[in-house]
């Protein structure tokens, strides 16, 4: 009888000692732990290291698809899971992962996360339809060259898993607006580099435009204050995104 395939896990890391033990006991199901770490201060490597399946690698962070494709150049099976350590892998997810590799009908699949953000579920504001790829075949997937929000790029048929893995992103609203200043400014860099000017426009519409998007078309009012509070926290990111790009233009002027 063929035996079922091994998996390897990925992820990289920064000042995850809070939630990186949780995140490696739900990955009981994978035959070794690949985590790219970017020289976090915290316990993080420490804790990782305690695990015999784990290796840590330490990588300068430069994006996140340099970062992530770096890690599944260090896998040493085909078959990986690549989640974030604040995405929740549950029981019923992990089994699905096991017998979907046994027989696969596809070269990557999807997961849809669900977005936990101050101790609540949120149903609309955009996220409802976050789907992410998280299982795939290394031999036919690469991360594409955008240094956030980077897309795994696949030469082949795709999929969906049926069970959904909570997100929990938000540790603390420090957490969370500095998350999204990081964005912003790896965004301002990839303007930067294919020669975009900032305009009136992108200070003025493209903020509002972003808020009026997630709080209004995309049902962020039903969400109470905290469909709010994102759809504010993100159209402000998108004027910093601006202002940095505004801002890398005065340094050379």
């Amino acid at each position: 009888m063929k035996s079922a395939p091994k998996i390897t896990a990925l992820a990289i890391t920064l000042n995850e000692a809070s939630i990186i033990e949780k995140f490696i006991e739900s990955l009981w199901f994978v035959e070794e732990i690949i985590i790219v770490d970017s020289h976090s201060t915290d316990d993080t490597v420490a804790l990782a290291e305690k695990y015999d399946k784990v290796t840590v690698l330490q990588r300068s962070f430069d994006n996140f698809s340099a970062q992530k494709n770096f890690a599944i150049s260090r896998a040493s099976h085909d078959w990986v899971v690549f989640f974030d350590p604040d995405e929740e892998i549950t029981h019923a997810l992990a089994h699905e992962i096991i017998n979907i590799v046994k027989k696969p009908n596809a070269i990557a699949y999807f997961v849809k996360r669900d977005f936990m953000f101050m101790g609540k579920r949120i149903r609309y504001s955009g996220f409802q339809s976050d789907w992410v790829v998280r299982l795939f075949d290394k031999k036919h997937c690469k991360y594409n060259d955008n240094l956030v929000h980077e897309v795994l790029e696949t030469d082949g048929p795709t999929g969906k898993l049926k069970h959904s893995a909570p997100h929990h992103t938000y540790k603390s609203f420090d957490h969370y607006t500095g998350k999204l200043h990081r964005y912003s400014a790896l965004q301002a860099k990839m303007l930067y580099r294919k020669k975009k000017k900032p305009t009136a426009y992108h200070f003025f519409f493209r903020p509002f435009y972003r808020f009026f998007n997630q709080y209004i078309l995309r049902l962020g009012i039903l969400d109470g204050k905290e469909g709010f509070i994102l759809a504010y926290v993100h159209s402000f990111s998108v004027f910093k995104r601006y202002l940095q790009l505004w801002l890398r233009y005065r340094r050379i002027s």
